[in-house]
């Protein structure tokens, strides 16, 4: 896996963060130790490792490619499957205010992150979002995995949520499921929309018709 840990210096630094050293690795370590917490299945160190990577490839996308990059970091932090409706990425966007602020990151790019990190929530992102765009792209890569991949991110996330009778989650998981085939994009970038939209449907629509039997 990557150098996390200098991945997190490097865009807190080219977000403007003024605070030491000291100060913006102690945050960068708080937020390696959310992301290895011990409930996680699949809002892992190695998804975290993902989004970042494709971002660094699609980077050129972005208008400000190093608030995307805090964004990813920030975007599943706090992340607990007992927390209804989009809590996990409204306590995420807060956690990245105080944090950030913490580091001396102005101002402008800490609303920037927050309302990046609350995107991703529904992923409904406005055309013209270049920074949106590809923070939500990069989170749904997965999505257009081969199907074996897919197959065990489905199951990882039904391990995240053990402790949801099977009922309730097989609804609840179709609901979702539904939702993004509704968008009215799933993938924003053209180049990307290309290569991954025909694979992310096809698992979708595999995976709701397991849950619907």
């Amino acid at each position: 896996m990557r150098d996390l840990a200098s991945a997190w210096r490097s865009a807190a630094r080219g977000a403007g963060a003024t605070a030491d050293d000291q100060a913006v690795d102690a945050e960068g370590s708080a937020l390696l130790a959310r992301w290895a917490e011990p409930h996680r299945h699949y809002h892992t160190l190695e998804h975290l490792a993902t989004v970042l990577s494709i971002v660094d490839e699609e980077a050129d996308r972005a208008e400000q490619p190093d608030l995307v990059r805090l964004a990813a970091w920030f975007h599943d932090a706090v992340y607990d499957p007992h927390t209804p409706g989009d809590g996990n990425e409204r306590a995420s966007a807060e956690l990245a205010v105080v944090s950030l602020v913490t580091l001396g990151v102005p101002t402008a790019a800490i609303d920037a992150v927050r309302r990046l990190v609350l995107l991703t929530a529904g992923h409904a992102v406005q055309v013209g979002d270049a920074d949106g765009a590809l923070l939500c792209d990069a989170d749904l890569a997965v999505l257009a995995s081969h199907p074996a991949a897919y197959d065990a991110y489905a199951a990882a996330v039904r391990s995240e949520y053990e402790f949801v009778p099977d009922a309730e989650f097989r609804a609840g998981r179709a609901a979702i499921l539904r939702r993004l085939l509704e968008l009215p994009a799933l993938y924003r970038d053209p180049d990307l929309a290309e290569r991954w939209t025909e694979p992310a449907r096809a698992n979708l629509i595999r995976e709701l018709g397991a849950l619907d039997h």
